[in-house]
């Protein structure tokens, strides 16, 4: 099946390792491509480990609706509730976290209307890309970052407005961990990583290791440059996990199946809320995608040399999931490549051109 998907193609847009993994009715299909490592002949492995960046916010979510289901959270409470100690708008919900609605400045940093920029941490992008490489073993705790952000004014109203920003996702961790009382690291494993037996999935902290197989990631500074190893606390909860094709494959499938969450909160996880984006909206650590062979539910990520790609149908019986890796840089130039795969896999898998 998908006879026409071809890894070597993609991995000839530039992306120097390729696993791909589709699973439907018919059964799987796995294909790999490229070299694990520059300069290698040995393909990436189909079950390695990748840094799967922003899909770690659909695991968050996930998590936290877990919590709402159990009665320990409420998604349209203000989040200040649980974090007084923050000084949080008080009319900003839990929803609106999960849902990037509450106009929080991003600290990494946000692009205004202009065109100018508001530089929040040294990152792997734009002018503190230099500084992001000298210091990529440098540890931040997510309350620096939040604080970051909270000294910055806020992009609008809550609720008024949609805007990505990793400050929600670092609170919706603090927030877990808050009324659990344990680490995010013990209740993922307790509420997704065990019942699903996801043994490819790790929540790194501030460990800089990437736990073998893997395809090897790297950064262009005049030189090319490994970073295989580096600390991903900078991101925190907006998109520091580590994960497995084949992981990827289990929770989307699992949870769009209705296996992790009751019906009315998987409805509301994929309840479209508009971004502005043409045919792609929002809900809750989810995009929800309008295309010519109907909805996908999906979320992808990158993680400076590494991607990841998760799209599922909305009832979970059909899924792509795919690692890359590459040579990234300052200018993002990997960027139109990667819109390129995302849009023929899309296109291949769910609406047949």
């Amino acid at each position: 099946m998908f006879e026409t998907i071809s890894p070597q193609a993609i991995a000839d847009l530039g992306f120097h390792g390729v696993t791909l993994r589709v699973n439907d009715e018919r059964g799987e299909w796995t294909g790999s491509a490229g070299a694990a490592e520059l300069g290698g002949t040995t393909k990436p492995s189909i079950d390695g480990r990748v840094r799967i960046g922003s899909n770690t916010k659909t695991f968050l979510a996930t998590l936290l609706l877990c919590l709402v289901a159990e009665g320990r959270a409420g998604l349209d409470v203000p989040a200040a509730g649980y974090l007084p100690e923050l000084g949080l708008d008080q009319r900003i919900t839990v929803r609106m976290l999960l849902r990037h609605t509450s106009g929080l400045f991003n600290f990494t940093g946000e692009i205004n209307h202009d065109g100018t920029i508001v530089p929040g941490i040294p990152v792997p992008y734009g002018p503190g890309a230099g500084q992001w490489l000298a210091n990529r073993l440098h540890t931040y705790q997510p309350r620096e970052l939040v604080r970051i952000a909270l000294s910055q004014p806020a992009r609008f109203e809550p609720g008024e407005g949609w805007s990505y920003s990793n400050t929600n996702y670092v609170l919706a961790r603090l927030l877990i961990e808050r009324i659990t009382g344990r680490t995010l690291a013990g209740e993922m494993s307790r509420l997704i990583l065990e019942p699903l037996s996801l043994t490819g999935t790790v929540l790194p902290e501030a460990s800089p290791e990437i736990p073998e197989p893997f395809a090897r990631a790297y950064y262009r500074d005049g030189d090319v440059i490994d970073v295989t190893r580096q600390n991903p606390s900078w991101i925190s909860a907006g998109g520091d996990m580590i994960s497995t094709t084949r992981d990827l494959h289990t929770f989307i499938s699992a949870l769009m199946g209705g296996r992790i969450l009751p019906p009315a909160l998987l409805a509301e996880m994929c309840a479209p809320h508009p971004t502005g984006i043409p045919d792609m909206d929002y809900g809750l650590g989810v995009f929800v995608l309008t295309t010519p062979g109907g909805t996908v539910i999906s979320h992808n990520g990158a993680a400076v040399g590494h991607a990841a790609l998760m799209y599922s149908t909305p009832d979970g019986s059909r899924t792509l999931t795919a690692a890359l890796s590459c040579v990234d840089d300052a200018g993002l130039s990997i960027a139109p490549a990667f819109r390129s795969v995302q849009q023929r896999l899309l296109d291949e898998v769910f609406t047949g051109r």
